[in-house]
């Protein structure tokens, strides 16, 4: 089960003028599921995105980024669960482009305006016909108030739907900020999520609106790990209505940038709360570093190293892997006597070595808890670096080993 995450609660997802959603059945991969979703904007929308950085890019994501640099205003997104379109060609190619163009006759705008999304299993055909023949399902239940069956709609491995919704004060305005995500297993993000939308009703010229989306990635989505796998359909999408009245610019970025990206870490996060098999969220501090990467390179050492995660698993407090994993990292000229260890308040490791107040029964403690921080202070400069992860469980190889079954 998600380690202390629960389904979001209808009414406290907030619509944001501007954004309609509609879901529907289309039978993708399996019958009797929301597995298609269509959301529809204003004109006048401002739409930004992040995209993989997997060189196998699925179709969607090559199409979706085609139609954003053609500028000519997005009015739609479409996304399907149950297949990936990854892998697949010329033929996956002309299924995203063909999705668009069908979806845009329904919706009376051009191909170019439509942004396809997909997620599920990769190198198999998209079968658009089940796309197609779901649309009018789709688009007959488009509602503002729909994020929460919206979110169900994207799920693919996912436990719970995520989403969450939070409203700001700017220059006197209202300004909501509703967001979703899904993605659970293949998450080591290279600039997002397997799949996220965050709306809000201010309005955001889009060279701007592709600034925060940016950096709220690089703060939250860029931030987290379940596995290692960095997907082929990783997409974070940014969308500013204007119908708030609240307009930002970089006078009044520092705000909005802050409720975005508040939004944006609580869907990253709920992802690695839901991930394959997770029974501890672990979240990895890293201080005292001279750069940003380097802090990251140790910090996804430790989150990535298999023997931690396992030991994580079965509440074993053999922290001597998670000292390997800061030594194998890659920082060359890291000083090992100088830093320390900690598991939230239990210190471990200092002096190149164990901590001589550190007892066993202190790191039983912390390790039973499903909430853990590990906190390495290297001692060899200003900046700091957070990761969130989880543990790796007998559930992960099942859920894996029986995907496309």
């Amino acid at each position: 089960m998600p380690v202390n995450l629960s389904t979001p609660v209808a009414a406290q997802l907030l619509p944001v003028a501007g954004v309609s959603l509609g879901t529907a059945e289309a039978g993708i991969k399996r019958a009797a599921r929301k597995d298609l979703l269509v959301i529809k904007l204003d004109e006048g929308t401002s739409v930004a995105g992040v995209f993989t950085s997997n060189r196998f890019c699925a179709a969607p994501v090559t199409v979706a980024r085609e139609h954003l640099a053609a500028g000519k205003g997005i009015r739609a997104l479409v996304v399907n669960t149950g297949n990936a379109n990854a892998g697949t060609g010329e033929q996956g190619m002309a299924a995203a482009r063909a999705t668009c163009a069908e979806l845009a006759k329904f919706l009376g705008c051009k191909p170019e305006q439509v942004l396809p999304y997909s997620t599920g299993v990769i190198m198999e055909p998209l079968p658009v016909e089940k796309i197609i023949a779901g649309m009018p399902q789709a688009i007959s239940n488009l509602k503002a108030d729909n994020w929460f069956d919206a979110a169900h709609a994207i799920m693919t491995t996912d436990i719970v739907a995520k989403a969450v919704s939070r409203q700001v004060q700017i220059n006197g305005k209202n300004v909501t900020v509703t967001g979703m995500s899904k993605g659970s297993g293949m998450i080591h993000p290279n600039m997002a999520t397997m799949l996220g939308y965050i709306a809000t009703d201010a309005a955001i010229a889009q060279p701007l609106l592709q600034q925060m989306v940016s950096e709220a990635a690089n703060r939250s989505f860029n931030c987290i790990t379940v596995d290692g796998d960095t997907s082929t359909n990783d997409a974070l999408m940014l969308i500013a209505t204007g119908r708030s009245g609240a307009i930002i610019d970089a006078a009044n970025r520092a705000a909005m940038q802050a409720v975005v990206t508040e939004v944006a870490t609580l869907l990253a996060q709920a992802i690695v709360r839901d991930g394959e098999g997770a029974t501890k969220f672990i979240t990895i501090k890293i201080e005292g570093g001279k750069d940003e990467a380097e802090c990251k390179k140790i910090g996804y050492a430790i989150a990535h190293s298999p023997l931690v995660k396992t030991a994580f698993f079965a509440s074993d407090p053999n922290l001597g892997r998670i000292l390997a994993a800061i030594g194998y990292a890659g920082v060359t000229d890291l000083n090992v006597d100088v830093l320390k260890l900690y598991l939230d308040d239990v210190l471990v490791a200092e002096n190149g070595g164990r901590a001589e107040s550190y007892q066993e029964e202190d790191g039983q403690r912390v390790m039973k808890q499903s909430d853990i921080t590990i906190r390495v202070v290297l001692n060899r400069g200003v900046v700091n670096a957070t990761l969130w992860t989880c543990d790796f469980s007998y559930d992960y190889v099942k859920i894996n080993a029986s995907y496309r079954s």
